[in-house]
């Protein structure tokens, strides 16, 4: 068995990757915010199957915190065999009227943490020989995203960077997951405010539902996993519509309506 590593673990489908890492006689390693909650996560995991749990409090939009992750594990000689890659959020509303703080925090944490935490962890699994990393992007990748354009912007990033390192892997021994998930329950929409946003009513999958089809991806080394039918559909569709129709497509479901 080995050691996973999850960001963003204190709810939604980092929540539920832990479970599953456990539940197959894993340590986790939990990275989130909130440390009160981590860290009765952390207990439940130990109490119920019996693994090695660790809670790590840290934001990682903090631009040194990768960096400071990947010093604390290596000075105590902790192994990182897997490295899931879930922490993000978006903000939704008009670019122009966003607090620049805000946009460039999606930036920090969706893409420079993310870039980070992939190059620390990188290069000891490839000395290994062995080793499994998990991105979390969305169906956003696909397309631009009006009213949430830094958001779906930043995921297109992660989508092309994993699908670019997993080419570049083959054969190392170490294998890179882009997980998409469409719209997913979690604590995402809130921080977003896109309540009563068409998106919300096109019908959301559980992130228990999430975490199976990515964990199950990233254990087969797919380098790419679009969760549900109906994303994947709307993600491979996107490429045959002209550029301006996905575009204005994309901005009506992000549009919030009143009723």
């Amino acid at each position: 068995m080995g050691t996973a590593l999850i960001t963003g673990a204190s709810g939604g489908i980092g929540y539920e990757l832990a479970k599953l890492f456990a539940k197959d006689h894993h340590d986790v390693i939990l990275v989130a915010r909130n440390a009160v909650k981590l860290q009765h996560f952390a207990d439940e995991l130990r109490r119920q199957f019996g693994i090695a749990a660790r809670a790590l409090t840290i934001d990682l939009a903090s631009p040194h915190a990768p960096q400071n992750i990947f010093n604390q594990l290596q000075g105590d000689g902790t192994v990182v065999d897997f490295l899931v890659n879930n922490a993000g959020y978006g903000i939704h509303g008009n670019f122009a009227q966003i607090p620049l703080e805000e946009a460039l925090g999606q930036i920090q944490l969706n893409i420079a943490a993310l870039t980070a935490m992939t190059r620390f962890f990188l290069e000891p699994m490839l000395q290994r020989k062995r080793g499994r990393i998990m991105n979390v992007a969305s169906t956003a990748a696909f397309q631009p995203g009006p009213l949430m354009a830094v958001y779906y912007a930043s995921k297109a990033f992660v989508l092309s960077f994993s699908e670019a390192l997993a080419n570049e892997l083959k054969e190392s021994g170490v294998s890179v997951t882009c997980l998409c998930p469409g719209p997913t329950e979690t604590g995402f929409q809130e921080r977003a405010h896109l309540a009563n946003s068409r998106l919300m009513k096109f019908g959301m999958m559980s992130a228990k539902a999430v975490a199976i089809d990515g964990y199950h991806g990233m254990l087969a080394g797919k380098p790419l996993v679009i969760s549900g039918f109906r994303n994947w559909l709307v993600a491979e569709s996107v490429r045959f519509a002209p550029r301006r129709i996905v575009t204005a497509v994309s901005r009506k479901i992000a549009e919030k309506t009143t009723t």
